[in-house]
């Protein structure tokens, strides 16, 4: 199963994907690749990970090492690039995490993207779980590295523009031609109360909200002393919120005691 978060920056996507990852681990025992597709790699952050190469860094080398003519003509460059992007991955006792970061420089990425779709297609083979946090906005649907999903999750805050970033998001999935089963919305940030409002909003949309979840005092002051969010309570309204969520679309059964 593949499962992609979505959204406007700072609507708090990082987060649900945290949330979505300890239900994942409390609930289930799938293994896990999380994919950080943010360039802004926060994943590690709000998960106190410590990442040393990410796969935009490896992907520079080897394109700078290739100009250079720093290669024999023998080295199989697709298989160099492979070796160096499973050394990316971080490896923990409940999930692994592949940090895709950015890319440096200038100049065409034509082959080494090429390559490395192909190469984390088939890591991605080996888990039960793909959870990726997308880089904000909709330039990752353009590139199509939302494509072949199962779940998509879009998030929204209380905003006009997180609105319509929603729109926009589910317009594109479709004027692309990515491969999504299901798209659903979910609400961050939002008061209960506003709930019957975004609901109908996302319905004119064509979409389906499959749950809000509150603002949680233990997800800032987690996030302020930089503690994982996978140690949050499993009693926190956030958690509680997402769980269900899962529950609601199926990423899980019941929950287990």
């Amino acid at each position: 199963m593949i499962i992609s978060v979505s959204g406007k920056g700072g609507t708090g996507k990082t987060t649900i994907t945290a949330l979505v990852l300890k239900t994942l681990i409390e609930n289930t025992d799938k293994s896990i690749l999380l994919v950080d597709a943010d360039p802004s790699t926060n994943v590690p952050i709000v998960l106190n990970e410590k990442i040393d190469k990410t796969v935009g860094m490896v992907a520079s080398e080897l394109k700078e090492k290739m100009e250079k003519g720093d290669l024999s003509y023998s080295t199989s460059k697709s298989l160099l690039l492979e070796a160096w992007v499973y050394e990316t991955i971080k490896e923990t006792m409940r999930y692994d995490v592949l940090p895709m970061g950015r890319t440096e420089g200038e100049g065409c990425y034509c082959y080494v993207n090429s390559v490395l779709t192909s190469i984390i297609d088939k890591i991605a083979s080996n888990y039960d779980v793909v959870l990726m946090d997308m880089e904000a906005g909709l330039e990752h649907l353009s590139r199509r590295t939302d494509k072949d999903v199962d779940i998509m999750l879009i998030v929204t805050d209380p905003s006009k523009m997180s609105l319509e970033t929603v729109r926009r998001i589910k317009d594109l999935t479709q004027e692309v031609h990515i491969g999504v089963k299901e798209i659903y919305v979910v609400g961050n940030k939002f008061p209960f109360e506003s709930k019957d409002y975004l609901e109908r909003k996302i319905k004119e949309m064509g979409l389906k909200l499959v749950g809000i979840v509150p603002v949680d005092l233990n997800i800032i002051n987690y996030s302020m002393e930089g503690k994982s969010l996978l140690d949050i309570p499993r009693d926190s309204p956030a958690y509680e919120s997402v769980r269900d969520i899962c529950l609601k679309i199926g990423i899980l059964n019941e929950p287990r005691n």
